[in-house]
Protein backbone atom coordinates (compact mmCIF):
# COMPACT_ATOMS: atom_id res chain seq x y z
CA UNK A 1 0.00 0.00 0.00
CA UNK A 2 1.33 3.44 -0.89
CA UNK A 3 2.52 5.51 2.04
CA UNK A 4 0.56 8.64 2.92
CA UNK A 5 3.34 10.15 5.01
CA UNK A 6 4.14 13.40 3.22
CA UNK A 7 7.42 13.66 5.08
CA UNK A 8 8.76 10.65 3.24
CA UNK A 9 10.68 11.65 0.10
CA UNK A 10 9.88 9.82 -3.11
CA UNK A 11 13.09 8.80 -4.82
CA UNK A 12 11.37 9.19 -8.19
CA UNK A 13 11.06 12.95 -7.64
CA UNK A 14 14.70 13.62 -8.43
CA UNK A 15 18.03 13.93 -6.64
CA UNK A 16 18.27 15.31 -3.11
CA UNK A 17 17.74 19.06 -3.11
CA UNK A 18 21.01 19.68 -1.28
CA UNK A 19 22.86 18.26 -4.29
CA UNK A 20 21.06 20.38 -6.89
CA UNK A 21 21.22 23.86 -5.40
CA UNK A 22 23.82 24.73 -8.04
CA UNK A 23 21.80 23.38 -10.97
CA UNK A 24 21.91 24.43 -14.62
CA UNK A 25 18.87 23.71 -16.78
CA UNK A 26 18.77 23.02 -20.52
CA UNK A 27 15.60 23.93 -22.43
CA UNK A 28 15.24 21.38 -25.23
CA UNK A 29 14.10 22.62 -28.66
CA UNK A 30 14.44 19.21 -30.32
CA UNK A 31 18.22 19.07 -30.51
CA UNK A 32 19.93 15.72 -30.99
CA UNK A 33 22.60 17.10 -28.66
CA UNK A 34 20.43 18.29 -25.73
CA UNK A 35 21.44 15.35 -23.53
CA UNK A 36 25.05 15.90 -24.52
CA UNK A 37 24.89 19.51 -23.30
CA UNK A 38 23.63 18.32 -19.92
CA UNK A 39 26.32 15.68 -19.76
CA UNK A 40 29.07 18.22 -20.55
CA UNK A 41 27.79 20.54 -17.82
CA UNK A 42 27.99 17.67 -15.35
CA UNK A 43 31.62 17.25 -16.36
CA UNK A 44 32.09 20.47 -14.38
CA UNK A 45 30.66 18.69 -11.30
CA UNK A 46 27.52 20.80 -11.57
CA UNK A 47 24.08 19.17 -11.70
CA UNK A 48 22.18 19.75 -14.94
CA UNK A 49 18.71 18.70 -16.06
CA UNK A 50 16.73 18.97 -19.31
CA UNK A 51 13.35 20.73 -19.32
CA UNK A 52 10.61 21.49 -21.81
CA UNK A 53 11.29 24.41 -24.13
CA UNK A 54 7.90 25.96 -23.28
CA UNK A 55 8.32 25.87 -19.50
CA UNK A 56 7.12 29.15 -18.02
CA UNK A 57 9.42 31.78 -16.62
CA UNK A 58 7.48 31.51 -13.36
CA UNK A 59 8.26 27.80 -13.11
CA UNK A 60 11.93 28.49 -13.90
CA UNK A 61 12.01 31.08 -11.14
CA UNK A 62 10.64 28.46 -8.73
CA UNK A 63 13.37 26.01 -9.73
CA UNK A 64 15.94 28.80 -9.21
CA UNK A 65 18.68 27.47 -11.51
CA UNK A 66 22.02 29.24 -11.58
CA UNK A 67 21.93 29.30 -15.39
CA UNK A 68 19.76 28.46 -18.40
CA UNK A 69 20.99 26.95 -21.67
CA UNK A 70 18.77 27.05 -24.77
CA UNK A 71 19.57 24.04 -26.97
CA UNK A 72 19.82 23.81 -30.72
CA UNK A 73 16.99 22.38 -32.80
CA UNK A 74 15.93 21.45 -36.34
CA UNK A 75 13.38 24.26 -36.83
CA UNK A 76 13.66 27.76 -38.27
CA UNK A 77 12.73 30.42 -35.73
CA UNK A 78 10.72 32.32 -38.35
CA UNK A 79 8.67 29.27 -39.43
CA UNK A 80 5.04 28.84 -38.40
CA UNK A 81 4.78 26.63 -35.35
CA UNK A 82 8.47 26.86 -34.51
CA UNK A 83 9.12 26.06 -30.83
CA UNK A 84 9.58 29.16 -28.70
CA UNK A 85 10.51 29.87 -25.12
CA UNK A 86 8.79 32.18 -22.66
CA UNK A 87 10.42 35.57 -23.44
CA UNK A 88 10.03 36.54 -19.78
CA UNK A 89 12.87 34.19 -18.88
CA UNK A 90 15.34 36.74 -20.24
CA UNK A 91 14.14 39.14 -17.51
CA UNK A 92 14.75 36.78 -14.59
CA UNK A 93 18.34 37.92 -14.12
CA UNK A 94 19.50 34.32 -14.57
CA UNK A 95 22.39 33.93 -17.05
CA UNK A 96 21.24 32.50 -20.41
CA UNK A 97 23.36 30.81 -23.09
CA UNK A 98 21.69 30.17 -26.44
CA UNK A 99 23.32 27.50 -28.64
CA UNK A 100 22.62 27.47 -32.41
CA UNK A 101 18.79 27.58 -32.63
CA UNK A 102 18.84 28.81 -29.02
CA UNK A 103 21.02 31.74 -30.05
CA UNK A 104 18.75 32.58 -32.97
CA UNK A 105 15.72 32.45 -30.71
CA UNK A 106 17.46 34.73 -28.21
CA UNK A 107 18.31 37.31 -30.85
CA UNK A 108 14.82 37.24 -32.34
CA UNK A 109 13.28 37.76 -28.89
CA UNK A 110 15.61 40.66 -28.11
CA UNK A 111 15.49 42.68 -31.33
CA UNK A 112 17.74 40.81 -33.76
CA UNK A 113 16.96 39.22 -37.13
CA UNK A 114 17.40 35.63 -38.34
CA UNK A 115 17.53 34.61 -42.01
CA UNK A 116 18.40 31.64 -44.14
CA UNK A 117 22.20 31.75 -44.34
CA UNK A 118 23.73 32.62 -47.75
CA UNK A 119 26.40 30.02 -47.05
CA UNK A 120 25.35 27.13 -44.84
CA UNK A 121 27.85 25.65 -42.43
CA UNK A 122 27.89 21.95 -41.63
CA UNK A 123 31.11 20.68 -40.15
CA UNK A 124 34.36 22.21 -38.85
CA UNK A 125 35.07 25.93 -38.93
CA UNK A 126 37.70 28.34 -37.65
CA UNK A 127 36.25 30.81 -35.15
CA UNK A 128 38.09 34.08 -34.43
CA UNK A 129 37.52 35.48 -30.94
CA UNK A 130 37.43 39.25 -30.62
CA UNK A 131 36.63 39.50 -26.89
CA UNK A 132 38.04 37.08 -24.34
CA UNK A 133 36.31 38.19 -21.16
CA UNK A 134 33.71 35.90 -19.64
CA UNK A 135 32.62 33.24 -22.12
CA UNK A 136 35.95 33.04 -23.96
CA UNK A 137 38.28 33.53 -21.00
CA UNK A 138 41.63 31.71 -21.28
CA UNK A 139 40.89 30.62 -24.86
CA UNK A 140 43.20 31.38 -27.82
CA UNK A 141 42.40 33.98 -30.48
CA UNK A 142 41.21 31.25 -32.88
CA UNK A 143 39.50 27.98 -32.02
CA UNK A 144 38.15 25.02 -33.98
CA UNK A 145 34.37 24.73 -33.73
CA UNK A 146 31.61 22.50 -35.11
CA UNK A 147 28.85 24.19 -37.08
CA UNK A 148 25.49 22.67 -38.04
CA UNK A 149 23.05 25.29 -39.28
CA UNK A 150 21.21 26.56 -42.32
CA UNK A 151 19.90 29.74 -40.65
CA UNK A 152 21.92 32.30 -38.79
CA UNK A 153 21.61 35.71 -37.18
CA UNK A 154 21.77 38.33 -39.92
CA UNK A 155 21.65 41.41 -37.70
CA UNK A 156 21.74 42.20 -33.99
CA UNK A 157 20.22 45.10 -32.10
CA UNK A 158 22.36 47.77 -30.46
CA UNK A 159 21.87 45.96 -27.17
CA UNK A 160 24.21 43.18 -28.32
CA UNK A 161 27.93 43.08 -29.08
CA UNK A 162 29.92 40.55 -31.11
CA UNK A 163 32.35 38.22 -29.34
CA UNK A 164 33.48 35.93 -32.18
CA UNK A 165 33.01 35.28 -35.90
CA UNK A 166 33.83 32.88 -38.74
CA UNK A 167 34.42 33.78 -42.41
CA UNK A 168 30.77 33.01 -43.21
CA UNK A 169 29.14 33.76 -39.84
CA UNK A 170 29.76 37.32 -38.60
CA UNK A 171 27.85 36.68 -35.36
CA UNK A 172 29.33 33.35 -34.26
CA UNK A 173 29.09 34.52 -30.64
CA UNK A 174 27.36 37.52 -29.08
CA UNK A 175 26.65 39.04 -25.66
CA UNK A 176 23.90 41.35 -24.44
CA UNK A 177 25.30 44.62 -23.12
CA UNK A 178 23.12 44.86 -20.00
CA UNK A 179 21.60 41.40 -19.44
CA UNK A 180 23.52 38.19 -18.62
CA UNK A 181 22.55 36.76 -22.01
CA UNK A 182 24.93 35.08 -24.47
CA UNK A 183 24.58 33.30 -27.80
CA UNK A 184 26.86 31.05 -29.83
CA UNK A 185 26.13 29.68 -33.30
CA UNK A 186 28.42 26.65 -33.01
CA UNK A 187 28.10 23.55 -30.80
CA UNK A 188 30.51 23.55 -27.81
CA UNK A 189 29.05 20.28 -26.48
CA UNK A 190 30.38 18.00 -29.25
CA UNK A 191 33.90 16.57 -29.29
CA UNK A 192 34.46 18.24 -32.70
CA UNK A 193 34.74 21.53 -30.76
CA UNK A 194 37.89 20.57 -28.80
CA UNK A 195 37.79 23.56 -26.45
CA UNK A 196 34.01 23.48 -26.04
CA UNK A 197 34.33 22.06 -22.54
CA UNK A 198 36.36 25.09 -21.46
CA UNK A 199 33.76 27.44 -22.95
CA UNK A 200 30.96 25.66 -21.05
CA UNK A 201 33.07 25.81 -17.90
CA UNK A 202 33.46 29.56 -18.40
CA UNK A 203 29.68 29.89 -18.59
CA UNK A 204 28.78 27.49 -15.79
CA UNK A 205 31.49 28.43 -13.30
CA UNK A 206 32.56 31.89 -14.44
CA UNK A 207 29.33 33.53 -15.59
CA UNK A 208 26.80 31.58 -13.49
CA UNK A 209 29.01 31.29 -10.41
CA UNK A 210 28.35 27.58 -9.86
CA UNK A 211 30.49 25.66 -7.42
CA UNK A 212 31.58 22.10 -8.36
CA UNK A 213 29.39 20.40 -5.74
CA UNK A 214 27.83 17.58 -7.83
CA UNK A 215 29.83 14.54 -6.64
CA UNK A 216 28.73 10.94 -7.11
CA UNK A 217 30.01 9.89 -3.69
CA UNK A 218 27.83 12.53 -2.05
CA UNK A 219 24.96 11.52 -4.32
CA UNK A 220 25.26 7.88 -3.21
CA UNK A 221 25.38 8.81 0.49
CA UNK A 222 22.32 11.05 0.14
CA UNK A 223 20.32 8.45 -1.81
CA UNK A 224 21.23 5.69 0.66
CA UNK A 225 20.00 7.87 3.52
CA UNK A 226 16.76 8.65 1.67
CA UNK A 227 16.18 4.94 0.97
CA UNK A 228 16.59 4.12 4.67
CA UNK A 229 14.17 6.85 5.68
CA UNK A 230 11.62 5.90 3.04
CA UNK A 231 11.77 2.13 3.43
CA UNK A 232 11.98 1.80 7.20
CA UNK A 233 11.68 -1.91 8.08
CA UNK A 234 9.78 -2.91 4.93
CA UNK A 235 11.00 -4.95 1.96
CA UNK A 236 12.18 -3.73 -1.48
CA UNK A 237 12.02 -5.79 -4.68
CA UNK A 238 14.60 -5.14 -7.39
CA UNK A 239 14.57 -6.45 -10.95
CA UNK A 240 18.03 -7.86 -11.60
CA UNK A 241 19.35 -8.46 -15.11
CA UNK A 242 23.09 -8.71 -14.51
CA UNK A 243 23.68 -5.47 -16.39
CA UNK A 244 25.42 -2.43 -14.97
CA UNK A 245 22.27 -0.45 -14.13
CA UNK A 246 20.42 -3.11 -12.15
CA UNK A 247 23.64 -4.19 -10.42
CA UNK A 248 24.36 -0.64 -9.25
CA UNK A 249 20.77 -0.28 -8.05
CA UNK A 250 21.10 -3.54 -6.12
CA UNK A 251 24.41 -2.40 -4.64
CA UNK A 252 22.90 0.91 -3.51
CA UNK A 253 19.90 -0.79 -1.97
CA UNK A 254 21.94 -3.52 -0.31
CA UNK A 255 24.18 -0.89 1.26
CA UNK A 256 21.08 0.93 2.48
CA UNK A 257 18.83 -1.90 3.73
CA UNK A 258 20.81 -5.17 3.50
CA UNK A 259 18.61 -8.28 3.93
CA UNK A 260 15.40 -6.30 3.32
CA UNK A 261 16.20 -6.52 -0.41
CA UNK A 262 14.75 -9.25 -2.67
CA UNK A 263 15.86 -9.49 -6.31
CA UNK A 264 13.99 -11.10 -9.19
CA UNK A 265 15.60 -12.28 -12.43
CA UNK A 266 13.13 -12.97 -15.24
CA UNK A 267 14.72 -15.30 -17.80
CA UNK A 268 12.67 -14.41 -20.86
CA UNK A 269 14.66 -16.59 -23.24
CA UNK A 270 16.12 -13.43 -24.79
CA UNK A 271 19.31 -13.34 -22.71
CA UNK A 272 22.86 -13.77 -23.95
CA UNK A 273 24.68 -17.09 -23.83
CA UNK A 274 25.02 -18.38 -20.24
CA UNK A 275 23.51 -15.12 -18.97
CA UNK A 276 21.32 -16.64 -16.26
CA UNK A 277 24.17 -18.52 -14.59
CA UNK A 278 26.46 -15.50 -14.86
CA UNK A 279 23.88 -13.31 -13.08
CA UNK A 280 23.41 -15.90 -10.33
CA UNK A 281 27.18 -16.24 -9.83
CA UNK A 282 27.76 -12.46 -9.73
CA UNK A 283 24.84 -11.93 -7.38
CA UNK A 284 26.04 -14.66 -5.01
CA UNK A 285 29.55 -13.20 -4.96
CA UNK A 286 28.55 -9.60 -4.24
CA UNK A 287 25.22 -9.70 -2.39
CA UNK A 288 23.68 -11.83 0.34
CA UNK A 289 20.10 -10.84 -0.40
CA UNK A 290 17.24 -13.03 -1.59
CA UNK A 291 17.34 -13.91 -5.34
CA UNK A 292 14.36 -15.40 -7.25
CA UNK A 293 14.70 -16.69 -10.84
CA UNK A 294 11.58 -16.88 -13.03
CA UNK A 295 11.82 -19.28 -16.00
CA UNK A 296 9.61 -17.65 -18.65
CA UNK A 297 11.15 -18.43 -22.06
CA UNK A 298 8.08 -20.27 -23.40
CA UNK A 299 5.74 -17.47 -22.42
CA UNK A 300 7.77 -14.72 -24.08
CA UNK A 301 8.38 -16.65 -27.32
CA UNK A 302 4.69 -17.47 -27.59
CA UNK A 303 3.85 -13.79 -27.15
CA UNK A 304 6.37 -12.77 -29.84
CA UNK A 305 5.24 -15.34 -32.40
CA UNK A 306 4.42 -13.68 -35.72
CA UNK A 307 5.46 -10.19 -34.52
CA UNK A 308 8.10 -8.28 -36.51
CA UNK A 309 7.36 -4.59 -35.77
CA UNK A 310 10.03 -3.30 -33.32
CA UNK A 311 7.80 -1.19 -31.08
CA UNK A 312 5.25 -3.99 -30.82
CA UNK A 313 8.04 -6.35 -29.80
CA UNK A 314 9.08 -3.94 -27.08
CA UNK A 315 5.48 -3.48 -25.94
CA UNK A 316 4.82 -7.21 -25.64
CA UNK A 317 8.11 -7.92 -23.92
CA UNK A 318 7.46 -5.09 -21.46
CA UNK A 319 3.92 -6.30 -20.77
CA UNK A 320 4.99 -9.92 -20.26
CA UNK A 321 7.90 -8.82 -18.07
CA UNK A 322 5.56 -6.88 -15.81
CA UNK A 323 3.16 -9.82 -15.51
CA UNK A 324 5.94 -12.31 -14.71
CA UNK A 325 7.49 -9.90 -12.25
CA UNK A 326 4.11 -9.24 -10.69
CA UNK A 327 3.33 -12.92 -10.15
CA UNK A 328 6.66 -13.53 -8.45
CA UNK A 329 6.56 -10.29 -6.46
CA UNK A 330 3.20 -11.21 -4.92
CA UNK A 331 4.84 -14.28 -3.35
CA UNK A 332 7.33 -12.12 -1.40
CA UNK A 333 6.08 -11.32 2.08
CA UNK A 334 6.03 -7.67 3.21
CA UNK A 335 7.08 -6.39 -0.23
CA UNK A 336 6.23 -2.70 -0.36
CA UNK A 337 8.64 -1.06 -2.83
CA UNK A 338 9.85 -1.78 -6.35
CA UNK A 339 13.31 -0.56 -7.41
CA UNK A 340 14.21 -0.06 -11.07
CA UNK A 341 17.40 0.87 -12.93
CA UNK A 342 15.85 3.73 -14.88
CA UNK A 343 18.45 6.22 -16.17
CA UNK A 344 18.07 9.88 -17.10
CA UNK A 345 18.10 9.25 -20.89
CA UNK A 346 15.30 6.67 -20.36
CA UNK A 347 13.22 9.26 -18.52
CA UNK A 348 13.76 11.84 -21.27
CA UNK A 349 13.16 9.50 -24.22
CA UNK A 350 10.02 8.00 -22.72
CA UNK A 351 8.49 11.38 -21.87
CA UNK A 352 8.22 10.37 -18.20
CA UNK A 353 9.46 13.70 -16.81
CA UNK A 354 6.56 16.20 -16.47
CA UNK A 355 8.95 19.12 -16.99
CA UNK A 356 10.99 17.23 -19.61
CA UNK A 357 10.87 17.47 -23.39
CA UNK A 358 8.28 14.64 -23.56
CA UNK A 359 9.25 13.28 -26.96
CA UNK A 360 8.96 9.49 -26.95
CA UNK A 361 11.79 7.96 -28.99
CA UNK A 362 11.57 4.38 -27.71
CA UNK A 363 9.41 2.44 -25.33
CA UNK A 364 11.33 1.61 -22.16
CA UNK A 365 9.71 -1.18 -20.19
CA UNK A 366 11.48 -0.04 -17.02
CA UNK A 367 9.95 3.46 -17.08
CA UNK A 368 6.50 3.88 -15.61
CA UNK A 369 5.72 0.21 -16.12
CA UNK A 370 4.66 -0.52 -12.56
CA UNK A 371 1.13 -1.95 -12.52
CA UNK A 372 -0.98 0.12 -10.16
CA UNK A 373 -2.76 -2.94 -8.80
CA UNK A 374 0.48 -4.16 -7.20
CA UNK A 375 0.28 -1.26 -4.78
CA UNK A 376 4.07 -0.84 -4.69
CA UNK A 377 5.89 2.44 -4.33
CA UNK A 378 8.51 3.01 -7.00
CA UNK A 379 12.17 3.66 -6.21
CA UNK A 380 14.41 4.76 -9.09
CA UNK A 381 17.70 5.82 -7.50
CA UNK A 382 19.55 6.23 -10.82
CA UNK A 383 16.93 8.18 -12.76
CA UNK A 384 19.01 11.38 -12.60
CA UNK A 385 22.24 9.81 -13.88
CA UNK A 386 23.78 9.19 -17.29
CA UNK A 387 25.35 5.85 -18.16
CA UNK A 388 28.95 6.82 -17.53
CA UNK A 389 27.96 8.31 -14.18
CA UNK A 390 26.34 4.99 -13.24
CA UNK A 391 29.61 3.18 -14.01
CA UNK A 392 31.58 5.60 -11.86
CA UNK A 393 29.03 5.19 -9.08
CA UNK A 394 29.37 1.41 -9.30
CA UNK A 395 33.11 1.72 -8.70
CA UNK A 396 32.43 4.09 -5.77
CA UNK A 397 30.19 1.37 -4.30
CA UNK A 398 32.93 -1.26 -4.61
CA UNK A 399 31.58 -3.30 -7.51
CA UNK A 400 34.27 -5.09 -9.58
CA UNK A 401 35.44 -3.49 -12.82
CA UNK A 402 34.46 -6.60 -14.79
CA UNK A 403 30.84 -5.97 -13.85
CA UNK A 404 30.89 -2.17 -13.97
CA UNK A 405 32.45 -2.06 -17.44
CA UNK A 406 30.32 -4.80 -18.92
CA UNK A 407 28.85 -3.76 -22.25
CA UNK A 408 25.22 -2.61 -22.06
CA UNK A 409 22.43 -5.00 -22.98
CA UNK A 410 18.98 -3.73 -24.04
CA UNK A 411 15.95 -4.40 -21.86
CA UNK A 412 14.16 -6.36 -24.64
CA UNK A 413 17.30 -8.48 -24.97
CA UNK A 414 18.13 -10.32 -28.16
CA UNK A 415 14.65 -9.58 -29.55
CA UNK A 416 15.86 -6.21 -30.87
CA UNK A 417 18.94 -7.85 -32.39
CA UNK A 418 16.90 -10.54 -34.11
CA UNK A 419 15.29 -8.52 -36.88
CA UNK A 420 11.84 -9.60 -37.95
CA UNK A 421 9.98 -12.38 -36.16
CA UNK A 422 11.72 -13.84 -33.11
CA UNK A 423 11.88 -17.64 -32.95
CA UNK A 424 13.71 -20.14 -30.79
CA UNK A 425 15.84 -21.33 -33.73
CA UNK A 426 16.84 -17.80 -34.70
CA UNK A 427 17.82 -17.03 -31.11
CA UNK A 428 20.10 -20.07 -31.03
CA UNK A 429 21.95 -18.76 -34.11
CA UNK A 430 22.12 -15.20 -32.80
CA UNK A 431 23.22 -16.22 -29.30
CA UNK A 432 26.16 -18.26 -30.62
CA UNK A 433 27.26 -15.56 -33.09
CA UNK A 434 27.04 -12.89 -30.39
CA UNK A 435 29.15 -14.95 -28.00
CA UNK A 436 31.87 -15.26 -30.64
CA UNK A 437 31.93 -11.49 -31.23
CA UNK A 438 32.35 -10.73 -27.52
CA UNK A 439 34.91 -13.49 -27.03
CA UNK A 440 37.08 -12.23 -29.88
CA UNK A 441 36.83 -8.61 -28.68
CA UNK A 442 38.01 -9.75 -25.26
CA UNK A 443 40.85 -11.85 -26.68
CA UNK A 444 42.06 -8.86 -28.68
CA UNK A 445 42.17 -6.75 -25.49
CA UNK A 446 39.63 -4.30 -26.90
CA UNK A 447 36.67 -4.89 -24.60
CA UNK A 448 37.30 -1.74 -22.54
CA UNK A 449 38.29 0.25 -25.64
CA UNK A 450 34.95 -0.47 -27.31
CA UNK A 451 31.70 0.63 -25.71
CA UNK A 452 29.29 -1.96 -27.08
CA UNK A 453 29.93 -4.92 -29.39
CA UNK A 454 27.41 -7.51 -30.50
CA UNK A 455 25.91 -9.53 -33.35
CA UNK A 456 22.64 -8.87 -35.21
CA UNK A 457 20.71 -11.55 -37.10
CA UNK A 458 19.37 -10.04 -40.31
CA UNK A 459 15.97 -10.99 -41.77
CA UNK A 460 17.55 -11.98 -45.10
CA UNK A 461 19.24 -15.03 -46.54
CA UNK A 462 21.89 -15.09 -49.21
CA UNK A 463 23.55 -17.55 -51.56
CA UNK A 464 26.87 -19.05 -50.55
CA UNK A 465 29.14 -22.01 -51.22
CA UNK A 466 30.31 -24.33 -48.46
CA UNK A 467 32.40 -27.25 -49.65
CA UNK A 468 31.12 -27.95 -53.14
CA UNK A 469 27.50 -27.29 -52.22
CA UNK A 470 25.33 -24.22 -52.74
CA UNK A 471 23.89 -22.74 -49.56
CA UNK A 472 21.10 -20.28 -48.94
CA UNK A 473 21.45 -19.22 -45.34
CA UNK A 474 21.40 -16.39 -42.80
CA UNK A 475 23.43 -13.17 -42.76
CA UNK A 476 24.84 -11.78 -39.51
CA UNK A 477 25.93 -8.17 -38.92
CA UNK A 478 28.58 -7.24 -36.39
CA UNK A 479 28.04 -3.94 -34.56
CA UNK A 480 30.74 -2.29 -32.44
CA UNK A 481 30.67 1.34 -31.33
CA UNK A 482 32.79 3.81 -29.38
CA UNK A 483 31.10 6.42 -27.21
CA UNK A 484 31.45 8.27 -23.92
CA UNK A 485 27.77 8.74 -23.17
CA UNK A 486 25.72 6.59 -25.62
CA UNK A 487 23.93 9.72 -26.84
CA UNK A 488 26.26 9.92 -29.83
CA UNK A 489 28.49 7.09 -31.03
CA UNK A 490 30.91 6.23 -33.81
CA UNK A 491 31.61 2.80 -35.26
CA UNK A 492 34.72 1.08 -33.92
CA UNK A 493 37.69 0.89 -36.26
CA UNK A 494 38.37 -2.75 -35.42
CA UNK A 495 41.49 -4.33 -36.98
CA UNK A 496 40.80 -6.20 -40.21
CA UNK A 497 42.38 -9.40 -38.88
CA UNK A 498 40.02 -9.29 -35.87
CA UNK A 499 36.99 -8.87 -38.14
CA UNK A 500 38.30 -11.73 -40.29
CA UNK A 501 38.56 -14.03 -37.25
CA UNK A 502 35.04 -13.13 -36.16
CA UNK A 503 33.65 -13.77 -39.63
CA UNK A 504 35.49 -17.04 -40.05
CA UNK A 505 34.44 -18.38 -36.66
CA UNK A 506 30.78 -17.37 -37.05
CA UNK A 507 30.49 -18.98 -40.50
CA UNK A 508 32.35 -22.13 -39.46
CA UNK A 509 30.93 -22.59 -35.96
CA UNK A 510 27.36 -21.28 -36.18
CA UNK A 511 25.13 -23.55 -38.21
CA UNK A 512 22.90 -21.64 -40.60
CA UNK A 513 25.14 -18.60 -41.31
CA UNK A 514 27.07 -18.11 -44.55
CA UNK A 515 27.65 -14.33 -44.61
CA UNK A 516 28.95 -11.74 -42.10
CA UNK A 517 28.77 -7.94 -42.52
CA UNK A 518 30.21 -5.07 -40.44
CA UNK A 519 28.03 -2.08 -39.54
CA UNK A 520 29.87 1.23 -40.12
CA UNK A 521 27.00 3.58 -39.20
CA UNK A 522 27.38 6.28 -36.55
CA UNK A 523 24.74 7.55 -34.10
CA UNK A 524 23.12 9.72 -35.32
CA UNK A 525 21.74 9.06 -37.88
CA UNK A 526 21.61 5.37 -36.90
CA UNK A 527 20.92 4.13 -33.39
CA UNK A 528 23.25 1.74 -31.60
CA UNK A 529 20.72 -1.08 -31.57
CA UNK A 530 19.14 -2.08 -34.89
CA UNK A 531 15.59 -2.00 -33.51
Amino acid sequence: MKSTDAAEANLSDGPPEELTGQRIVVLDFGSQYAQLIARRVRDQNVYCQILRHDITAQRLAELAPKGIILSGGPSSVYADGAPKCDPELFKLGIPVLGICYGMQLTCEALGGKVDNAPSREYGPAKCKISQHEGLFGDLPDEIDVWMSHGDQVSSISDTFETLASTPTCPYAAIRHRSLPVFGIQFHPEVTHTPLGGKLLENFVVGVCGCEPSWKLGDFADAVIQRVREQVGNRRVICGLSGGVDSSVVAALLYKAIGPQLSCILVDNGLLRKNEQQLVIDEFTNHFKADLRVVQAEDRFLASLAGVSEPQEKRRRIGSDFIECFKQEALTIKDAHFLAQGTLYPDVIESGADPDGPAATIKLHHNVGGLPAELGFELIEPLRDLFKDEVRRLGLELGLPESLVWRHPFPGPGLAVRCLGEVTRDKLVVLREADAIVVEEIEKAGLYRDTSQSFAVLLPVQSVGVMGDARTYENAVAIRSVDTNDFMTADWSRLPYDLLARMSSRIINEVKGVNRVCYDISSKPPATIEWE
